[in-house]
């Protein structure tokens, strides 16, 4: 009886597993189907082997694309992560500014991406936008549709504005998580504020910007929508990302043996990327028991 009681359990999981299956296991496995077979239509597949791998790593589009795609991925943690933990060290610790300081750090969070992506399209607009007319009035020219410059400077902006807060939340719970006698310790010794970011609050913080990097780093390098909506990965392919290449692949131009080809490398990419984010955890965690 209590055998079966113990194993009864897993029927709770059951439910999850077939959603999983039917939105994730089910769709990988056509992609897969995809990137080893060619079809002349009329479901009538023909096995093609590595010819489709062997064309999307040959291919300078590619390559040009995932070249956009790290360098705005090392971009937005370059800027995110100092900003992140500038503003956390800054924000009140108690009282009742914390309240406010946490809701207005999480109110970027809830705006739909491609909500996200309509309001800076908007807003760097020179006729009607407000970063558009205020910098066409200062005599700058800008124009995010046609130079590529001043493209990857809106998305970039955009991408900061929108996520940067996520980094706040996650290294604000960081420090609140330090215990009081540390800080005690410290002002004891006399240490300076870099003494103490550097030898207590930066250690401490060490997995959560670990996870902060890896949630950044995973999202920024998956980004479709906000780009998509802004620039449309012009001007020209300035702004193309892997993401925005693979859907004009598949859907744009129907290529479906090289666009599932180029999705398995893509997500093979994320899946190395994952793996040695969690091998340093696991070694930090290792390190420090």
């Amino acid at each position: 009886m209590n055998k079966w009681s113990d194993n009864r359990a897993w029927w709770l999981v059951l439910p999850v597993v077939l959603i999983v299956a039917f939105s994730a296991v089910i769709p990988l496995m056509t992609v897969v189907n995809y990137a080893f077979q060619d079809t002349f239509g009329n479901n009538e597949f023909f096995w093609a082997g590595i010819e489709w791998f062997r064309e999307v790593l040959r291919s300078d589009r590619f390559h040009g694309a995932l070249g956009r795609q790290f360098l705005f991925s090392f971009i937005i943690l370059s800027i995110e992560i100092p900003l992140g933990i500038a503003i956390a060290l800054a924000m009140p610790k108690k009282g009742l500014w914390v309240p406010f300081c946490l809701i207005l750090m999480a109110l970027p969070l809830l705006i739909p991406w491609n909500v996200v992506g309509t309001i800076w399209q908007i807003f760097g607009r020179i006729d009607i936008g407000l970063l558009g007319a205020v910098l066409d009035g200062l005599g700058i020219e800008y124009n995010y549709t046609q130079n590529a410059l001043d493209a990857w400077v809106t998305l970039i902006v955009m991408d900061v504005w929108h996520w940067t807060s996520l980094v706040v939340l996650l290294c604000y719970a960081g420090l609140q998580s330090i215990p009081d006698a540390y800080y005690q310790a410290a002002r004891i010794d006399g240490a300076s504020k870099w003494a103490t970011f550097r030898f207590i609050q930066l250690p401490k913080m060490n997995r959560v910007l670990l996870i902060a990097v890896l949630l950044r780093f995973m999202d920024s390098f998956m980004i479709y929508t906000e780009p998509f909506v802004v620039t449309g990965g012009g001007p020209g392919n300035a702004t193309t990302f892997l993401s925005i290449d693979l859907v004009q692949m598949a859907i744009g131009q129907f290529d479906l043996g090289p666009a599932a080809a180029m999705s398995l490398v893509y997500f093979l990419i994320i899946l190395l990327f994952s793996w040695v984010f969690f091998t340093v955890m696991s070694y930090l965690d290792r390190a420090e028991s």
